[in-house]
């Protein structure tokens, strides 16, 4: 059965409504960045770019690097803008936009990250780099699609019991990187990551301006939280719910971040965009050494 008009919207050039984009414009490997002029730094490495293309905070290019098409777009701040993003993805890549039907055979895209982040650790400085195991989501977008299957509510539920969570608050869950990309992109210059989500920049994420929190306590208690050794080293504000995503569509996902902040020592980087430069050349090349 078709999807209908009201679930599956194209903008009248055939595009997808919000990312604007063909679906001959996506190449298999895509690169999310947040900021819209992290796409341009991106790019600009690229030997040639077939397209450019931006809606809202929406900014893709598609091109090559040393031979192989990628993809680059922006999402934005935030889960919910990760539901947009990776939706629209999936169906440029396995739904029929002409007979509005999902295709026999599906793609798998690989989808890869690249962020800055705030390390929850000592020991992981400002200008490192972390690849992220797992993603812990704050927000409560798994628990909108059946995703039981996919998440590890065991882990779960030590953290609540050792946040002493406020059952006011969104089940945290936990998924998991694609394995295979994850070992295709790290190495000694990459700290693994558990890498808590979460649904705001301020209190969220432990910050106080002039709104008291609710668990002043709470950035120490994530940092402090050790299940068989897996402890929380990060936090941000996309990873959970790309991993959560690109499992549920069969897709291969992973995240890394430029640590511009350590929360545990107070320190910020003294170049933020020259940590996230290094990790831009550092992923793109990652990414073409996988095929070699």
């Amino acid at each position: 059965m078709p999807i209908k008009e009201s679930e599956l919207i194209l903008n009248p050039d055939g595009s997808i409504y919000h990312i604007n984009l063909k679906p001959e414009q996506l190449a298999d490997t895509v690169i999310v960045v947040g900021d819209p002029n992290r796409v341009e730094r991106v790019a600009q490495h690229f030997d040639n770019i077939e397209f450019k293309v931006n809606k809202r905070e929406f900014y893709s290019q598609t091109g090559t690097f040393k031979g192989k098409r990628i993809t680059v777009i922006s999402t934005g701040i935030g889960t919910d803008n990760i539901d947009i993003v990776i939706n629209e993805l999936d169906a440029l890549a396995n739904i029929d936009f002409n007979t509005r039907t999902v295709k026999e055979e599906l793609k798998s895209l690989d989808i890869i990250r690249i962020g800055t982040s705030g390390s929850l650790q000592e020991h992981i400085p400002v200008d490192s780099f972390v690849i992220s195991e797992f993603g812990l989501g704050f927000d409560s977008l798994m628990y909108f699609y059946q995703s039981e299957n996919i998440l590890f509510p065991e882990i779960s539920q030590h953290l609540m019991t050792h946040l002493n969570w406020d059952k006011n608050k969104s089940k945290p869950y936990i998924v998991e990187c694609h394995r295979e990309l994850f070992t295709r992109l790290s190495s000694n210059k990459t700290f693994d990551g558990f890498t808590a989500t979460n649904v705001g920049f301020y209190g969220p994420q432990g910050r106080v301006l002039r709104l008291p929190l609710q668990d002043a306590s709470f950035n120490d208690k994530l940092a402090t939280f050790d299940y068989n050794g897996l402890v929380i080293t990060n936090m941000e504000m996309e990873t959970a719910a790309i991993y959560g995503m690109a499992r549920l569509l069969g897709h291969r996902a992973v995240s890394l971040n430029a640590i511009i902040a350590n929360r545990a020592t107070g320190e910020f980087t003294e170049n933020p965009r020259q940590v996230i430069n290094n990790l831009i050349e550092y992923t793109l090349n990652q990414i073409v050494n996988e095929d070699n």
